[in-house]
């Protein structure tokens, strides 16, 4: 008999924890669904404490975690370092990191904290995260493209700090005044414009008109024909191709902008 009167004890004591968390989930979602309507009028404080009772309410609760994070991430100002701005990335970046914990190929948590390292200006985590973005997206040209963009940002700033110090007006090649300087950069730059090049071939694979990787490919491809040194076939021909780059480019934006709508709303290449 006691046996029973405990068994029953317990029971009821679990219906009641089913109870109290079932409705714990319900008024989580009740504050996501209030959180997404606030986020929506751009109302980012208030959306961000609707958020955050979801997910003290519900922790399993991945889609309140993404909108939790993506407020905070709303709420950075890029270039902006202060500590209160800073912060914003931060919060983003570890509710962002949670639902990764949960969920490791989440690619919208993936890309979120690429894209704040990249604004914060940490290169080497922004680039190791869009990598991430890559290996479970491998068909999403934009990380690939994003690999290139901070690989030209970290061979073009010292490059042009040496070139600074040397006193080189912008057209000099690097060895007209300095070859040591011209082979430090070479090993410092090169492996970096390399592995741009790459990704930006694999961009323009996946998406053969993206013109923003066709700019970056004129790019790269000067940067490694400063550190050619010497070798002025090579820098040369590296020239020719950033020219060829700049063409492509050109023609293409052009090609776009013609399949636009018109001021009538007409679009120019329509069958007739």
């Amino acid at each position: 008999m006691k046996t029973n009167q405990r068994f029953v004890v317990v029971f009821a004591a679990f219906l009641a924890l089913l109870a109290t968390t079932s409705c714990a989930k319900l008024e989580a979602r009740d504050h996501l669904n209030k959180g997404v309507q606030a986020y929506k009028n751009a109302k980012y404080e208030l959306a961000i404490d609707q958020f955050q009772q979801s997910v003290a309410l519900d922790p399993t609760l991945i889609n309140a975690r993404l909108y939790l994070a993506t407020a905070y991430a709303q709420q950075y100002i890029p270039g902006a370092d202060t500590p209160d701005n800073n912060k914003n990335a931060e919060q983003a970046i570890e509710q962002y990191k949670i639902v990764l914990d949960r969920d490791p190929k989440n690619i919208n948590s993936i890309k979120g904290i690429a894209y704040l390292y990249l604004q914060m200006k940490k290169f080497d985590l922004a680039k190791e995260f869009y990598k991430k973005a890559s290996n479970a997206d491998p068909n999403d040209p934009e990380p690939y493209y994003s690999v290139a963009v901070i690989d030209w940002t970290q061979t073009y700033q010292p490059r042009q700090e040496e070139r600074a110090k040397l006193g080189m007006k912008p057209d000099d090649p690097l060895p007209a005044k300095d070859k040591k300087v011209c082979a430090a950069l070479r090993e410092k730059n090169m492996p970096d414009v390399e592995e741009g090049i790459a990704n930006l071939n694999k961009a323009l694979q996946l998406r053969p008109d993206y013109d923003d990787a066709m700019a970056y490919m004129n790019l790269m491809y000067r940067e490694r024909a400063d550190v050619q040194c010497d070798d002025k076939e090579a820098q040369a021909a590296d020239l020719k191709t950033a020219d060829e780059w700049v063409d492509k480019t050109m023609a293409t934006k052009k090609a776009k902008a013609e399949k636009q709508p018109g001021a009538g709303g007409i679009v120019m290449d329509q069958p007739k």
